[in-house]
């Protein structure tokens, strides 16, 4: 038997999914495990999902009707700060009981070593993200107060307009050099972050925003969870001049299995074909080299393909790859290997 592959995944929202989830116990419900979504404790102890960049999202309310698509997609309004932080405090909020309650199970991670230990000792290695900085204020207040919760990844936007930034529309087919870039908050936000060795994500920001940022960052360029916008334009996708920058800053690319950024025709369709992935990890192994990929799952924030289906599908992947010619030693880089020599050179 194949000796499975751990994973250290670059995004997920399954705090979001706890967070709006209508059983009368999440905490337990993803110890426990559960039919519903496509992470808990059961699920990732079955794929060797040893850990990843959780996110902490901030909805927007229903009452912004449904999340805009196609070709005249537009972005949702701006998030208050105060309703932000509703979602966001409650999101960390579960997360916290749910270490607490897991018996070392499950650990919040501050830096790579105690990544490491935590995946030596076989809990699953959970290190706290943000998607999208509308909980945070002008003056930066709240990300101290985040940092000393253990965030050490941030995207600066969503695919919504913020104080620090824009995000790009779920338009398709589309190029990501819509709108402008980083604001003088958001460049102080960069800043900042640089200083307190927290990764910042460019998964959802315009093209201008992408390159605001590698003018400013010391640190290298990482997209968590985005694919290659020459086999799907969607605006979420990245160039090859966006490629060479982070190759030259010795950053990463998380593939992201969502099937609308994988597709050529951008549908979100579960019978989507896993060798699509395998084309989307063939060119980014391309541009970046074979050291600077791995994987940005969107667990429970995306339609997966179905032969995936959830965290305990992941060996599915790895066995296409294998019978691909993958080689042992670059599944192992894909897996989590590159993802914690990033992390080291990042949050340390």
């Amino acid at each position: 038997m194949t000796q499975q592959i751990p994973v250290f995944d670059g995004h997920n929202d399954v705090l979001l999914r706890l967070y709006k989830s209508t059983s009368n116990d999440p905490v337990a419900d993803f110890l426990n495990g559960e039919n519903a979504g496509h992470i808990d404790l059961k699920k990732a102890q079955a794929g060797s999902f040893a850990g990843g960049l959780f996110a902490l999202y901030s909805p927007s309310p229903r009452s912004a009707g449904p999340r805009p698509t196609g070709a005249d997609a537009r972005l949702p309004p701006p998030l208050p700060m105060d309703e932000a932080r509703q979602s966001v405090i409650g999101e960390l909020a579960i997360l916290v009981k749910i270490e607490r309650a897991s018996n070392g199970s499950v650990a919040i991670c501050r830096n790579t070593a105690e990544i490491k230990a935590a995946m030596v000792r076989g809990a699953l290695a959970v290190v706290l993200h943000i998607e999208g900085a509308e909980a945070i204020d002008e003056k930066l207040n709240f990300l101290d107060v985040l940092y000393a919760a253990g965030l050490r990844s941030l995207g600066p936007v969503w695919s919504r307009s913020n104080i620090f930034g824009h995000g790009v529309p779920f338009r398709f087919p589309g190029s990501p050099d819509i709108g402008d870039g980083l604001t003088a908050a958001g460049k102080d936000l960069v800043r900042v972050c640089n200083d307190l060795k927290i990764l910042i994500d460019l998964s959802h920001i315009t093209e201008k925003g992408f390159w605001d940022v590698a003018r400013l960052s010391k640190a290298p360029l990482v997209a968590t969870h985005s694919n290659v916008h020459a086999l799907c334009p969607s605006p979420r996708n990245l160039t090859d001049k966006q490629f060479a920058a982070i190759r030259d800053s010795d950053g990463m690319v998380g593939l992201n299995f969502a099937t609308c950024f994988l597709r050529p025709d951008g549908n979100m369709r579960a019978d989507t074909d896993i060798e699509i992935m395998v084309q989307h990890l063939d060119y980014l192994i391309d541009k970046l080299g074979e050291d600077r990929v791995g994987l940005g799952s969107d667990f429970d924030g995306a339609m997966v393909p179905e032969k995936i289906g959830s965290a305990a599908g992941l060996p599915v992947l790895f066995d296409t790859l294998r019978a691909k010619g993958y080689p042992e030693a670059l599944l192992t880089k894909l897996g989590s290997g590159n993802w914690l020599n990033l992390l080291k050179r990042t949050i340390g």
